[in-house]
């Protein structure tokens, strides 16, 4: 079989390799990056290293099943995901307005991509050859593989697999469960064979019997749909067997058929991972877009993925979802060949942008007992309280860090994914070594709020170690002669945050002296546990009551308190100040978020507001929308 440089993503191509039909299709909503933090490019690439012929089908349109049929029908099947994003995340802000951009697109386009197109790819198969099994997964499949809330619809929205009609939908990391999917269908097995695979979901038929395995029942699609106390209840459920070392078979009816939910995949040793790291990717786009852009390759085209997974388990994070709570890692031998792969290109610059994983200190982390491990059920290793069994050693990751940056051609290696600083304040040495040789000027961290009763529904750890560790790496940058800084992080809006907790933020900010340029507001994302306490107003594992921010303009103030700082927002944190008895955080002490008398610049920004509702009042005003090039309605 002919090896291509790339894997191919046109006929033209497939017939100068000299097919008569690719194996399998894979259809992504992202562009083609042969890299392996694309989805399409590693898993393409590990079907690839088994002998199997491999088309991509990036960003087809969707409007007509022309692009399906053009590759040719697959001998094997179809892979559909919507790309490394949930489309709804990817396309839409907080405030459900249309991004102007698209990360995984040339040139950063939008457009290019349908909403929720898991669903959508899925059925254009089916039109395009009949018969051709359908296999869905990705991030989107995996958040949305059971009935989850769905913050732009505003509504319960059923497992994906009823809209998509897959046959199987394969949720979390696809290394080794696309590989056998592959094998056994090659055999001459059917989709319905496959169902015995861990890390899949299927719907049964009408009249077909129940698994003989133990299975546990979640409330029905129609009861969480219309009862939220119930959608707690599924999500708890569901929490509780998200190990793969206990998890049991869920089933939950959907009308008059089932779905499966099998439990996950068992976590992927270091010498699988390696295996589809160390293969022979470009590590560039395909050629045929030419000069484009795509901002995420040019984001990561020079950062390195040690590991996978996340134990922490925020309530708002979908990396557990996805990825599994188990942490993956791979060996430093793979990782130090990839970094010298990176160091012998032409235009390499000398800087690796980022050595980490969803949390960049938890590399070769894990449970010390497996008798333990295999009944646990904690949906956190460090939440309330870091678990006395979990190795928190983080000598394997200093190690690797300094064979990274001695190799040949690099001048600096970057920590760049996040690090966990419950976790760091227990080596002061690697805080050190962070400080003196793996940080540009700043450290990102991610406190999210100041609240105890915030942080304590997100999962995260109080203020007292986001302090600690902003002292120690302040105090380590000053013995490296290094004037670096710790850039936090914060959310907006959280379940459970409202006006006098954004005030109790503000006050840490500004006894800490912290200005947030940059404001994450909160997005309830598929199956996330946060997405149930916004949807229900419940903790799903306590069954509390969560107060919850759902209005545009209680968003706003939530945001305006947290940049109390800009001249723009004075009169919102004004108001929010006096109306809940804050009145002594108001004028010139040093403690007060704003001063008594206003900036011109608040006066000027409320002029132009009200200069803009009275236009619109008018019907005068014609206003520009989100989409470039469009004009948009005005607001009634």
């Amino acid at each position: 079989m002919n090896t291509p440089p790339v894997l191919p993503i046109s006929r033209a191509e497939i017939d100068a390799l000299g097919w008569d039909e690719p194996d399998i299709v894979l259809v992504s909503g992202d562009a083609y990056v042969d890299h392996p933090s694309f989805a399409a490019g590693l898993l393409g690439r590990v079907l690839q290293r088994e002998g199997y012929r491999v088309a991509i089908l990036p960003q087809p349109d969707w409007k007509s099943v022309d692009a399906w049929r053009a590759l040719g029908k697959p001998r094997l099947f179809y892979g559909v995901t919507a790309g490394n994003m949930d489309s709804m995340i990817n396309h839409y802000t907080a405030n459900k307005k249309r991004r102007n951009d698209d990360a995984y697109s040339p040139d950063g386009r939008i457009g290019l991509r349908p909403d929720r197109p898991t669903g959508i790819y899925a059925q254009r198969c089916r039109e395009a050859f009949k018969g051709v099994p359908v296999i869905a997964g990705g991030i989107e499949g995996s958040l949305r593989r059971l009935p989850h809330y769905d913050y732009w619809a505003d509504k319960v929205m059923p497992s994906m697999l009823v809209s998509s009609k897959a046959d199987l939908l394969v949720y979390g990391l696809g290394d080794e469960p696309i590989v056998e999917i592959a094998r056994r269908l090659d055999a001459g097995e059917t989709p319905k064979d496959l169902r015995d695979m861990r890390g899949v979901c299927y719907l049964l038929g009408k009249t077909e019997p129940l698994p003989d395995v133990p299975c546990e029942e979640l409330p029905s699609f129609e009861e969480v749909e219309s009862d939220k106390v119930a959608f707690a209840r599924m999500t708890r459920q569901h929490q509780l067997h998200t190990s793969p070392f206990n998890g049991l078979t869920l089933i939950q009816k959907h009308g008059d058929r089932t779905l499966v939910h099998n439990p996950p995949a068992l976590p992927m040793p270091s010498t699988v991972l390696d295996r589809s790291y160390d293969l022979p990717y470009t590590r560039m786009p395909h050629p045929s877009y030419g000069a484009a852009r795509i901002p995420a390759f040019e984001m990561i085209r020079d950062s390195v993925t040690i590991m996978r997974g996340c134990f922490g388990g925020c309530s708002f994070c979908s990396i557990t979802s996805h990825e599994g709570k188990t942490v993956q890692s791979r060996s430093q031998d793979s990782v130090l060949r990839e970094v010298e792969t990176i160091a012998a290109r032409d235009d390499f610059k000398g800087t690796i942008s980022d050595l980490g994983g969803p949390t960049a200190n938890m590399y070769e982390m894990r449970c010390t007992d497996p008798a333990v491990e295999a009944i646990c059920r904690r949906p956190s290793c460090i939440h309330p309280k870091i678990c006395k069994l979990l190795g928190t050693s983080h000598e394997p990751t200093k190690e690797l860090l300094r064979k990274a940056r001695a190799v040949p051609g690099v001048k600096r290696v970057q920590v760049a994914s996040g690090i966990r600083m419950d976790l760091a304040n227990l080596d002061g040495e690697f805080i050190e070594e962070v400080a003196a040789h793996h940080t540009g000027g700043h450290l990102k961290i991610a406190p999210e709020h100041a609240s105890a009763k915030v942080l304590n529904l997100m999962r995260k750890p109080t203020t007292e170690g986001c302090d600690e560790f902003a002292k120690k790496f302040e105090d380590a940058s000053k013995r490296a002669g290094k004037e670096q800084y710790v850039v936090p992080y914060f959310i907006a809006s959280h379940p459970g945050s409202g006006v006098e907790e954004m005030i109790e933020l503000a006050v840490y900010l500004k006894q800490r002296g912290y200005r947030p340029r940059q404001v994450q507001d909160f997005i309830p994302a598929p199956m996330d546990v946060a997405a149930c306490m916004y949807w229900t107003g419940l903790d799903p594992l306590t069954g509390k009551p969560v107060d919850t921010v759902h209005r545009l303009q209680d968003r706003r103030m939530q945001r305006a308190l947290l940049q109390f700082f800009l001249a723009e927002n004075y009169f919102t944190v004004r108001q929010a100040l006096l109306d809940h008895g804050r009145r002594d955080l108001i004028g010139d002490g040093p403690l007060a978020l704003i001063p008594e008398r206003p900036p011109k610049e608040a006066f000027a920004k409320r002029r132009q507001e009200a200069t803009h509702v009275h236009a619109e009042d008018a019907g005068t005003a014609k206003t520009v929308g989100y989409r470039p090039g469009r004009r948009g309605r005005r607001r009634k």
